[in-house]
């Protein structure tokens, strides 16, 4: 699908819009360590870093959500990241000079991702981005997240624009899933947290790009 008049540009943030990556994985092995096991390459965390806490902790200590002790890990690797959630993560190299271009083009932007809000809203603001964008869309805003398209059909209302003339941008499959079920252009960020096994041609998005900057060149996406 191509839309000749974008007006609003919407991306995932783990992954596409900032690199979590590192801050996400010094938890998963601060969790480990309090277990006395040795720390794990952030190269083997860092593709489980769209999955939050569920990937790193499945990743790090072996558990699954139906595990007793799960609930409990889960809420400290949130204590501690919430400590501790911008000391590495940086906006990915390009992002910074293209939400400036949108911007300087009267395309608005937002963000759907499916961190809760109690994350998302200070990493954004350390970022610098929270009173930039149009809309930020958490997990935790509607009852469904992705790949369940209503997150992105909210962003949508909120910013008052058609599906037609908007575009969404992410590095995972649930990320495709839920902008081509809400009626969206979609873009793989193939830059992100795509594993070695994912298979993103297989995805059906509507494109690709494999850094920020390369939006900008799709055909029919500035005016």
């Amino acid at each position: 699908m191509k839309s000749a008049a974008t007006s609003l540009v919407l991306f995932d943030l783990d992954g596409t819009l900032a690199d979590t990556a590192p801050d996400l994985a010094a938890v998963a092995n601060r969790q480990r360590a309090a277990r006395g096991l040795p720390p794990l390459p952030l190269s083997e965390l860092r593709p489980l870093a769209s999955h939050g806490a569920r990937g790193m902790i499945g990743r790090a200590l072996g558990l699954t959500p139906d595990a007793p002790e799960y609930p409990a890990v889960r809420e400290q690797f949130f204590d501690w990241y919430e400590q501790a959630l911008c000391v590495h993560t940086r906006l990915f190299a390009g992002v910074d000079e293209l939400l400036a271009t949108l911007e300087a083009r009267g395309i608005r932007w937002g963000i759907v991702t499916n961190k809760i809000a109690r994350f998302t809203d200070p990493l954004l603001r350390a970022l610098g981005l929270r009173e930039r964008a149009a809309c930020v869309v958490c997990g935790d805003t509607t009852p469904h997240a992705k790949p369940h398209p209503e997150p992105l059909r909210h962003a949508l209302r909120v910013c008052g624009v058609a599906p037609a003339l908007a575009v969404y941008v992410g590095d995972d499959q649930r990320d495709v899933e839920a902008g081509r079920a809400a009626g969206v252009r979609t873009v793989v960020a193939r830059y992100g947290y795509l594993g070695p096994q994912a298979r993103p041609e297989s995805w059906n998005a509507d494109d690709a790009i494999d850094a920020p900057a390369d939006l900008l060149r799709l055909p029919g996406l500035l005016p």
